[in-house]
């Protein structure tokens, strides 16, 4: 198993970290950003193709909340099947910058900030 390590590059583009991921640890999954199979999700494929890093980029929308593919269906579900509440993840990036990020979520060893 890999071990867990603060690298900006694993922050997800929908704010969760890849980095503390138990399929990304266990080499199941290349992360977010190198994940081919990943095509059926809507913020990765928007991210993609604006460019961003992550929805904290974001210039579209004014806020997550308000942006119909970071809340669709999909992200819901995931949302609660993780309990992860990645608007906070979005959040925190926008206020204290990716590598301060993915410090954080290393140093606790999470993959998403708790709702």
């Amino acid at each position: 198993m890999k071990p867990v390590v603060a690298d900006p590059a694993l922050v997800a583009y929908c704010g969760l970290y890849c980095g503390a991921c138990g399929a990304y640890l266990k080499g199941r999954c290349p992360g977010c950003h190198e994940n081919a199979k990943a095509a059926w999700c809507k913020v990765r494929a928007c991210c993609r193709e604006y460019h961003y890093a992550s929805c904290a980029d974001c210039r579209q929308v004014g806020a997550v909340a308000e942006c119909r593919k970071f809340n669709n269906f999909m992200s819901k579900l995931f949302g609660l099947l993780f309990r992860s509440d990645r608007a906070a993840g979005i959040a925190r990036i926008k206020a204290k910058g990716y590598p301060a990020f993915a410090q954080h979520m290393a140093e606790s060893k999470l993959h998403a900030i708790r709702r």
